[in-house]
């Protein structure tokens, strides 16, 4: 049963699966490679010139990186008009690389043109990038009408390399991916047992060693975390229909949210004082202090035992065996109150915690690899499969979420980065034409870049830093490698592959380590063209820093968006969709009925990922201002706290038409009708700084009920809903003081 006992080779499987999940990075820099390989290798074949080669390699990038759809059917109509596309592009720079100024305007309109056409989605920008890259190119080989014949050939056989390597080498189809996520699920699972496990060993003499192990364990969180909403956007796509999607959905939401109320009861049993939520979202918060777990070592000594077993009944796939069988019923018993072992309260939650675990994990498998043998079943594990049965039963598609009111004009995101990028790229043209009348574009090259997947002045001031970064020590990897290659084609077009796998293996990464990559591809380039200098890298650092300085420039100074205006702007947006859930999912508790909880929990966490990125600039370690880096890391993990708390009520208000011991209690939608008000309060501040109204607060939510000990009377509302209803009003009321909300105080 221990996951040292695995073969090699499945531990090796799980650790890539965990690495890169969906094995998604690996994908695409083997598509790539493959794909310019092959080019490559036909045009070599028929005798093409060096400069034909390189035109075929690039194009051949072009077309690979450049198509994002998710349904193949969709990909090979993107590709077969990219072609179309290419060739006109090509076309024009080689025919306006004689008339500078026109030639300059062209590209500048076309850039424009490019970066409005993502309003248009996947196509839309798949397209615009091939235009662009195309054109790139055609102005670095140096390309003259003269040529042109020839460079259709390379574009065309390099187009139709791409559909093969796509469709028939190294292909994706929506099922076979959405299967590696969540084999990577349930990896990431795994390691985040290993870190509990890591975090119950921890001794309380060493408290770096239990500050490692929170850490640890927050890191696995996030990382499960990241998978499911990864599953989340291929789901319709991935499964036959949408009850099995929906199936799914509602498994991996359970066993996310087990696997974090696990290392919450493991924490709490082993501290002095409760454990926070917020403990295990907010980067470098110290540990609570610990001790020994306390009660009987033996109990210390099972809940290591049954940790292991958990994590080896995670890894495990296949049809169980009997020892399997045996390991899931003592796990799934700690659900009955008779087998919870000898020890305190707090313990016996752990205990009580794992039997849950156990219990998401074989709904997981159940949803994942279709019904399991049941001839060894114990009553505690036939009471479990009975309680899945019905929560699947009740399982209905649901109706499609409302859209967003898009904003119109100038207003639109995609058109105010058209205007900006186009007036940083007249800025880069004119400023990298007085650098240099031949390597001007590199300028170009480089405000256009930074604008991608950018929304803020600050996010683009980051990229832009970034971006200089991995071009100076590019810079020096280009002269080294240029050196080493010398005159050998064959050696630096390997080098070149290599390069090109190692770009797009690490662009979800490192920005900083995608731009050094490229830097040193570009030296060897250069080698091949043979135009190669130190200088001409040194030059296009320099136009890389002139790029990126244009497109801060023009962020700033052209239909700005800073930094705070787009984090309140998310932020208002992430308050809304908590205030959507919690309501929803208190209102279902309380016995009105709620559609698609779980899709609106989804929802609030992509603005929550949305918010978190945003934020980059202000908790970047560069920043000089460090009190709003820690406001903001402060803000984020509270949020994400409220998350965890709206996305378990939403999970169990889910489970309230089958789940014998969860009923609808009226009382609830009054009692936590002031935390709806509080986060609509907050909202309203961050909206408008003028809002005077303050956080209300008062007398705990279980004492609204009538609960004054904090578990609901009658079986009619867990303990657990209660649990997670007050920690959210804390969690709330915690986010006035960062905000800037008043808070009022408490009524006697």
């Amino acid at each position: 049963m221990r996951a040292a006992g695995r073969p090699v080779r499945a531990r090796l499987r799980d650790r890539l699966a965990a690495s890169d999940p969906g094995l998604l990075r690996l994908t695409a820099g083997l598509r790539t490679v493959t794909a310019i390989a092959l080019t490559l290798a036909v045009l070599a074949s028929t005798g093409f010139g060096i400069t034909r080669l390189v035109t075929g390699a690039m194009a051949a990038m072009v077309a690979t990186f450049s198509v994002r759809e998710k349904r193949r059917a969709a990909q090979a109509v993107t590709l077969a008009l990219g072609l179309p596309v290419a060739l006109v592009s090509v076309s024009l720079g080689a025919v306006l690389n004689e008339w500078v100024v026109v030639g300059d305007v062209f590209f500048v309109v076309l850039i424009f043109c490019a970066v409005y056409g993502r309003r248009f989605g996947e196509r839309g920008t798949a397209l615009g990038l091939i235009g662009f890259q195309l054109y790139f190119v055609s102005l670095f080989v140096g390309a003259s009408a003269a040529q042109l014949p020839g460079l259709w050939a390379a574009l065309t056989v390099a187009f139709a390399c791409s559909a093969v390597v796509r469709f028939a080498v190294v292909p994706v189809t929506p099922a076979g991916l959405l299967a590696r996520l969540r084999r990577a699920f349930r990896v990431r699972l795994a390691q985040l047992v290993s870190a509990q496990l890591a975090l119950l060993d921890a001794g309380p003499d060493g408290p770096d060693e239990v500050d490692k192990a929170l850490e640890d364990v927050r890191t696995g969180t996030s990382r499960l975390h990241e998978t499911a909403l990864m599953i989340q956007t291929r789901l319709e796509e991935g499964t036959p229909d949408e009850s099995t999607a929906r199936l799914v959905q509602r498994r991996i939401a359970d066993a996310e949210i087990a696997a974090e109320r696990l290392t919450l009861l493991l924490l709490s049993a082993r501290s002095t004082e409760r454990a926070d939520t917020l403990t295990l979202h907010l980067p470098g918060a110290p540990a609570p202090r610990v001790g020994r777990l306390p009660g009987p070592e033996e109990a210390t000594a099972l809940l290591r035992r049954d940790l292991l077993a958990l994590r080896a009944l995670v890894l495990r796939t296949g049809t169980p065996g009997t020892a399997v069988a045996q390991v899931r019923n003592r796990l799934l018993g700690y659900r009955d109150e008779e087998n919870l072992p000898a020890a305190t309260p707090a313990v016996r939650d752990v205990f009580r915690a794992v039997g849950e675990a156990a219990r998401a994990v074989m709904g997981l498998r159940i949803a994942l690899d279709g019904p399991q043998d049941e001839s060894d079943d114990t009553p505690a594990t036939a009471r479990s499969r009975e309680e899945l049965d019905a929560e699947d039963a009740a399982i209905d598609a649901g109706g499609e979420s409302g859209r967003d009111e898009q904003p119109t004009g100038l207003r639109r995101p995609t058109t105010r980065a058209a205007v900006q990028v186009t007036v940083g790229s007249t800025l880069a043209v004119v400023g990298g034409e007085l650098l240099s009348a031949d390597r001007w574009y590199w300028a170009v090259l480089a405000c256009w870049i930074v604008f991608i997947n950018t929304a803020s002045t600050g996010e683009i001031l980051v990229k832009g830093y970034r971006r200089v970064l991995g071009t100076v020590f590019g810079v020096g990897a280009g002269i080294v490698l240029a050196g080493l290659v010398g005159g050998h084609t064959v050696a630096a077009f390997a080098l070149v592959l290599v390069l090109v796998f190692a770009m797009f293996y690490t662009a979800p990464l490192s920005y900083t380590l995608m731009s050094f990559f490229v830097t040193a591809m570009l030296g060897l380039l250069y080698t091949l063209l043979h135009t190669y200098s130190w200088e001409v890298l040194v030059l296009r650092l320099e136009e890389t820093a002139l790029g990126a300085a244009c497109g801060v420039v023009a962020a700033a100074l052209v239909l700005p968006v800073n930094t705070d205006r787009r984090t309140n702007e998310l932020l208002v947006t992430v308050l809304e969709r908590l205030a959507g859930v919690t309501e929803a999912a208190v209102g279902q508790l309380s016995g009105k009925a709620a559609d698609d909880l779980l899709d609106k929990a989804r929802e609030l966490d992509r603005a929550l990922g949305d918010l978190r990125g945003a934020t980059q600039p202000l908790t970047h370690p560069v920043t000089p201002l460090r009190a709003r880096r820690t406001t903001a890391r402060y803000v984020v993990a509270l949020l994400e706290t409220c998350a965890y708390h709206a996305r378990s009520l939403a999970a169990t208000a889910e489970l309230l038409p089958s789940h014998p011991s969860i009923a609808a209690d009226p009382r609830l939608r009054a009692a936590a009708g002031r935390t709806v008000r509080n986060i609509g309060t907050i909202a309203d501040r961050v909206a408008d700084g003028k809002v005077t109204a303050a956080v209300g607060t008062g007398p705990s939510i279980a004492s609204l009920l009538g609960d004054s000990d904090g578990v609901a009377r009658h079986g009619r509302i867990t303990g657990r809903v209660l649990r997670h209803l007050e920690r959210l009003d804390e969690a709330v009321v915690g986010l006035a003081r960062p905000l800037g909300v008043p808070v009022a105080a408490p009524e006697r």
